[in-house]
């Protein structure tokens, strides 16, 4: 008699790396990039497309695939999301029962216990004890507790849902089922973008159907999104940012500066290439996101900066935190503190660290000030300047958004002073044509990416019409071409992308 081992070495199959599919790897976690993605994706459509007609079966398909995908980029946590999502669920359900306001309420605050109080235990217990215990000059142990990737973005999808159940905005699902595909549904799962509820759940029951467009944008988006992580991000990244963050002190100011220039496109690429992805995948599966991203770097002030910058998130703040802390209504004063508390929270809400709540604490001081300027200049809301005005506020926007970045990505207060020392006191500018001939590949690439981020946004149109009007096998080609690219490109170990920490 013949054992799997046998049969499976007739078929030339490496058990072990069989396994390595089914089983969670924690030093290469799933994500869009990776080779078994696009191998398992590959896989998948075949199957979604048999059950187009299907709907309970495609739903029980899609849901089953993204908790596999969870699974595989963060293990046995993938049973939280099944927590939030039927919590969620039947506390929308007894609201709907509840008659007085106060027992609806008393159910949408056991929604926001259940949810951030995940979202604390999970990314905060530590730097809570540690700062607590520092009061009263104790030592604080810190506890073994893993991160689950993207508990940030479920948890507050999930609380969209349930405040606008509460607000009266969209009634509460009948079916479980519709509900866990909407929380779980794998491209936008583990990094965003932060999709509300009442933009996607009428788009659950939906005919299947995707037209030429929405295909042609889907593998444009898909293609430009793998580049900009997969050939910018993770390139300048792993040869050049990452040495120069490392250890500030052993560089100059001139290098130091081009550091943090590298990671502003470095996090811009990394972040707005999932969304770009996540988007793209979305819509060849039939469903359409609101972008994340719009230039951010072009912006004329801080304001506009977040209405660029990750949208989904600066949109869910300004809509459940800082609408629900009073906004406008209560005078200027009070607009200013709750635009900076706001960001303070929004800072936190990146990460368990002073350096976080700096920089949202800076973002949010700054947009406090740019509504003060407005009402100082009399400007009207909503209107932007031209010509050298705007060109001057998008340089001096950049660089604050840069000084923020410094804070956003050193581990700890001290290498970002170590940082802006040597800006301001070493900076050493003849060097800056040694440095460039020594990483001209990091800078050409840095030179590309932000030309590819300023072009006006009529290339890009025609960049994606051109992507559209490709037959199917051109597009393959080029998606072929690209990973090729990718292959040459890559280091050794997979780039996680960076929100995947938050």
């Amino acid at each position: 008699m013949w054992n799997i081992d046998d049969l499976l070495s007739m078929l030339d199959i490496d058990l072990s790396r069989l396994l390595e599919v089914f089983t969670y790897q924690p030093q290469a976690p799933m994500i869009f990039s990776s080779g078994i993605f696009l191998w398992l994706f590959a896989a998948f459509v075949p199957l979604y497309l048999l059950l187009r007609h299907h709907l309970t079966a495609r739903l029980l398909f899609v849901t089953a695939f993204s908790y596999y995908f969870y699974y595989k980029s963060s293990g046995f946590y993938f049973f939280l999301l099944a927590v939030v999502t039927v919590s969620d669920f039947l506390i929308a359900r007894m609201m709907e029962r509840s008659s007085s306001r106060g027992r609806r309420k008393a159910w949408v605050v056991l929604s926001l216990a259940v949810n951030l109080g995940l979202l604390c235990y999970f990314k905060y217990t530590n730097f809570l004890g540690e700062a607590f215990t520092s009061l009263f000059g104790g030592q604080f142990a810190p506890l073994d507790i893993f991160l689950p990737v993207g508990i940030s973005f479920f948890t507050f999808q999930s609380l969209s849902y349930t405040i606008d159940v509460y607000r009266g905005e969209i009634k509460p699902l009948r079916n479980l089922l519709d509900y866990a595909f909407y929380v779980s549904f794998f491209p936008q799962l583990v990094a965003g973008p932060i999709v509300r509820a009442k933009d996607f759940l009428p788009q659950i029951r939906r005919p299947l159907f995707v037209t030429r467009e929405m295909f042609g944008r889907g593998v444009f988006l898909i293609l430009s999104g793998l580049f900009k992580k997969a050939v910018i991000s993770d390139y300048i990244s792993v040869n050049f940012v990452e040495r120069i963050f490392d250890n500030p002190s052993l560089y100059s100011g001139v290098e130091n500066l081009m550091g943090v220039y590298g990671y502003a496109l470095q996090i811009y690429c990394d972040f707005s290439g999932y969304s770009d992805m996540a988007i793209g995948l979305a819509l060849l599966l039939g469903f359409r996101f609101n972008i994340n991203f719009d230039s951010p770097y072009k912006s004329a002030s801080v304001t506009e900066f977040w209405r660029r910058w990750h949208i989904s998130l600066s949109g869910w703040l300004r809509d459940y935190l800082y609408i629900s802390l009073g906004g406008n209504r209560k005078g200027k004063l009070r607009q200013y503190f709750n635009l900076i508390v706001t960001m303070f929270l929004g800072g936190l809400w990146h990460g368990a660290s002073w350096n976080f709540v700096l920089w949202g604490m800076l973002h949010g001081v700054a947009l406090a000030l740019h509504k003060w300027w407005m009402g100082v200049t009399g400007r009207p809301k909503g209107v932007q300047p031209r010509g050298f005005r705007r060109f001057l506020g998008a340089v001096v926007t950049f660089h604050f958004v840069c000084f923020c970045w410094i804070f956003f990505r050193n581990a700890d207060f001290g290498t970002s002073v170590d940082m802006l020392r040597q800006i301001f006191t070493a900076f050493t500018p003849g060097l800056l044509p040694q440095l460039v001939s020594g990483y001209w590949e990091v800078f050409a690439l840095m030179g590309l990416g932000f030309f590819l981020h300023f072009v006006p946004v009529s290339w890009e149109r025609a960049g994606e019409r051109v992507v559209t009007a490709l037959p199917l096998v051109g597009k393959a080609l080029l998606l072929v071409l690209l990973i090729y690219v990718v292959i040459q490109m890559k280091s050794a170990d997979i780039q996680p992308f960076i929100y995947f920490q938050f």
